[in-house]
């Protein structure tokens, strides 16, 4: 096929844009095809916004990983991945097990608690302190908090929400009996020095139970810590899952696309010599970019065809149907673009926005020349070939 000289722009004009569709085909059938596209359309929304999610869930996880100290166990090896319901019965489990652990520790703890209550210097402080037949009256306004060991047995031995959930906070109202004594009665009293010396036994008593509390509390940072971990990891995978599921449902989209534009580009005439040489030329009036992008519709549906670089073979008579269409679209809207540009840019005398105008015009022109020898290149090759 010989491709001619630059045509007019009145020939230049690429007129029925719409793909003819012969007389055999009903209008009820073109609506068919384009509710099929409206209904991939809204799947491809659905699947966009389940990308978002997803995206959206990578970006939360890697703000925010778990803290995995020095010497720890966690993250070393493979780790199983369970679903969102074993999660859910693992850290019932888990915590009812840490639970009971505790409460082991704060029986232990009582056993501490009842030297020190048998104690006998221990009887001011069993019972809550009874201001008035003390006559203490300004008691309430040095001690914020009262506290005795017949108030803290009673904690320990509920069974509601008012026991004790940790063994420290045994401890806590322990040493608060005393510091309470303390800074209410005056150094020198009996009161005071019984309470510094409870405190004292207290003390060291409890450094013989703190190593087992401490490693309770390890424990329970770890398993945490593992569980968030677990969590993650559940979310990872499932979101991992949704990815495949959408990527595989992305394809379908595809492929049904592709069927329905097969079908269509089969049902629709083909594109002429005459608009061959039209769209040949319209090529070479447009502006680099543009170019750019018309080659870049060649190479989606070729490929081996090579779109960048200086130069560039491009043969329409070897295009497909479906690759003329799209560039005789394409070619049309560029140049509509590209009129109302020089309109505007015919109106401004800015002597600096002139300068790069011709700057740009003259980079336009040079990969212009380029495109427009090799499809002079190309149409002399057919020419001379009698098959053509």
């Amino acid at each position: 096929m010989k491709f001619l000289s630059n045509p007019p722009m009145e020939e230049m004009e690429l007129d029925g844009l719409i793909p003819y569709v012969g007389t055999g085909n009903s209008s009820s059938e073109i609506e068919a095809y384009e509710q099929d596209v409206d209904q991939i359309l809204i799947k491809v929304n659905e699947l966009d916004k389940r990308v978002n999610e997803v995206e959206q869930f990578c970006n939360d996880q890697s703000k925010k990983q778990p803290d995995i100290s020095k010497g720890s166990t966690l993250g070393k090896g493979k780790r199983q991945i369970s679903g969102p319901k074993k999660l859910r019965q693992d850290g019932c489990s888990r915590e009812a097990a840490a639970a009971k652990r505790m409460q082991q520790l704060i029986n232990q703890f009582g056993v501490i608690l009842r030297q020190i209550t048998q104690h006998e210097w221990a009887w001011p402080f069993l019972q809550p302190v009874d201001v008035k037949a003390l006559g203490l009256h300004d008691y309430h306004k040095v001690i914020e908090k009262p506290m005795d060991f017949g108030t803290i047995k009673k904690k320990i031995e509920a069974t509601d929400g008012a026991a004790y959930k940790n063994v420290r906070e045994v401890c806590a109202d322990v040493r608060l009996v005393f510091k309470n004594a303390m800074n209410y009665n005056d150094e020198k009293s009996d009161i005071h020095v019984m309470a510094k010396t409870l405190l004292g036994k207290f003390e060291d008593k409890w450094l013989l139970l703190l190593p087992k509390v401490t490693e309770e509390e390890k424990r329970l940072e770890q398993e945490g810590a593992e569980a968030q971990l677990d969590m993650q990891l559940a979310k990872e995978a499932a979101n991992a899952r949704t990815a495949r599921k959408i990527s595989n449902e992305l394809y379908e989209a595809d492929m049904h696309l592709e069927e329905l534009r097969a079908i269509l580009i089969s049902k629709c005439r083909k594109i002429s010599t005459d608009e061959k040489r039209k769209i040949a030329a319209a090529l070479d009036k447009l502006p680099v970019e543009d170019v750019d992008k018309a080659l870049e519709i060649v190479a989606q549906y070729d490929p081996s065809f090579r779109s960048k670089g200086d130069l560039v073979d491009l043969d329409l008579d070897a295009q497909s149907e479906c690759t003329l269409w799209r560039l005789k679209f394409f070619v049309k809207g560029a140049l509509e673009v590209q009129e109302k540009s020089s309109t505007v840019v015919g109106n401004n005398n800015n002597p600096d926005r002139s300068h790069d105008t011709n700057t740009y015009n003259n980079s336009n022109k040079k990969r212009k020349k380029e495109i427009r020898n090799v499809i002079a290149k190309t149409a002399k090759k057919r020419s001379l070939n009698p098959s053509s």
